[in-house]
């Protein structure tokens, strides 16, 4: 930890790794989107790790979930992104992939929130546009918070790049950030090291430094 002109500044993830400064967001771990992964099961397990260490020793703990809006009701940019992944050429052939309520809309059940948890639905990849989630973390005196979930390459990136440029600290959990395609998520983390104003770390290492950090 440095100081300087009546600030502290954290450097490492072991200097951040206060209940009082960090919590963990727990990024689209839904039903439809874990199961797309072949290791889905693994990154549960790795964010249940992390959710139980962070409950223990009282960081807050905060989810995202993805929602579609339905078709005849969204917009230009909401169109034109899912006709790309559903690859169609038809705005008229797209489908709602998560619509809200729907079965593949919810967290998986390992995941379900605590009653002093709570959710966030989106309809962005940034974890940040268009939720509550900043004003929520700043109303805390939160300036840093771990991500895991999936997938790296379509909403951890653009959510950890976010948050830099508002003044956030982002700690990549690597083997809990789960990807659909290997080779996008390499390039992602290489992208985002060389950029810098984020860390990352594994999950063993963030319980170890969670489990001895003071309770809040």
């Amino acid at each position: 930890m440095r100081t300087a002109y009546g600030l502290t500044i954290p450097q490492t993830v072991a200097d951040a790794c206060d209940p009082a400064r960090m919590a963990l967001l727990i990024y689209d771990m839904q039903v439809g989107i874990v199961s797309q992964l072949s290791d889905g099961d693994h990154i549960v397990k790795q964010c249940l790790r992390l959710r139980d260490a962070a409950r223990a020793r009282g960081f807050r703990v905060f989810y995202t979930r993805h929602l579609s809006i339905p078709p005849a009701a969204a917009g230009v940019s909401q169109l034109r992104t899912a006709m790309e992944w559903q690859r169609v050429d038809d705005p008229a052939a797209v489908r709602a992939a998560f619509p809200q309520g729907s079965p593949q809309y919810q967290l998986v059940p390992e995941l379900a929130p605590g009653p002093d948890e709570v959710v966030f639905d989106k309809i962005t990849m940034s974890a940040f546009l268009g939720t509550p989630l900043d004003i929520a973390l700043r109303d805390l005196g939160i300036d840093t918070f771990a991500v895991a979930g999936i997938a790296m390459e379509v909403g951890i990136e653009p959510t950890v790049r976010h948050a830099v440029d508002l003044g956030y600290l982002p700690i990549m959990v690597t083997d809990a950030c789960g990807a659909g395609h290997a080779e996008a998520a390499e390039r992602s983390t290489a992208a985002l090291a060389f950029a810098g104003g984020s860390r990352t770390v594994g999950t063993e290492t963030l319980v170890d430094l969670m489990a001895g950090a003071d309770l809040a």
